[in-house]
């Protein structure tokens, strides 16, 4: 018996290590390619690289098809564009935090710097939705419909 409680031991030992080989072997290779692999500061477009000026021209491209399917006439114009104006997300910058001076800070300040980040991103989705919900009542019933079969909130996948 006590020859098995040894072998288990070692069984999870050597299970623990590999494991923790494995997960920091993933991290680092993601540090090591720079980031690349989430494009425009953070967010991950399906596993390509796209520049920011495609990213900026697929969202002007979806939104000028979106509002060639509304139809809106003149008086919902000035909607439109307020609508657009507060939720079309800025240029992304690409820029990253940095690493080496990441790494200098203690886990309470990163885990502080997260939730600013987190906070920042809430208070964008507020705006978007306050946007969205005053553009939305301009809409008539039909166009609200269309509205609602073509936005996804924010998520496209893979539907256009």
């Amino acid at each position: 018996m006590n020859k098995f409680r040894k072998n288990l031991l070692i069984g999870a030992t050597v299970l623990g290590l590999g494991s923790a080989a494995f997960v920091t072997n993933a991290h680092t290779g993601a540090a090591e390619q720079g980031g690349q692999h989430h494009a425009a500061g953070g967010h991950k477009w399906h596993g390509s690289k796209k520049t920011p000026e495609q990213i900026q021209e697929r969202i002007a491209k979806r939104q000028a098809e979106l509002h060639d399917k509304l139809k809106l006439d003149a008086n919902q114009e000035p909607a439109w564009k307020a609508y657009i104006a507060s939720t079309t997300p800025a240029a992304p910058t690409g820029k990253r935090p940095d690493h080496a001076e990441w790494a200098k800070l203690s886990v309470p300040e990163r885990m502080e710097k997260r939730l600013a980040r987190m906070n920042e991103r809430e208070a964008r989705m507020a705006s978007r939705l306050a946007a969205t919900k005053t553009f939305y009542a301009a809409l008539t019933p039909e166009q609200q419909k269309i509205f609602n079969e073509n936005s996804h909130g924010g998520r496209h996948h893979g539907k256009k």
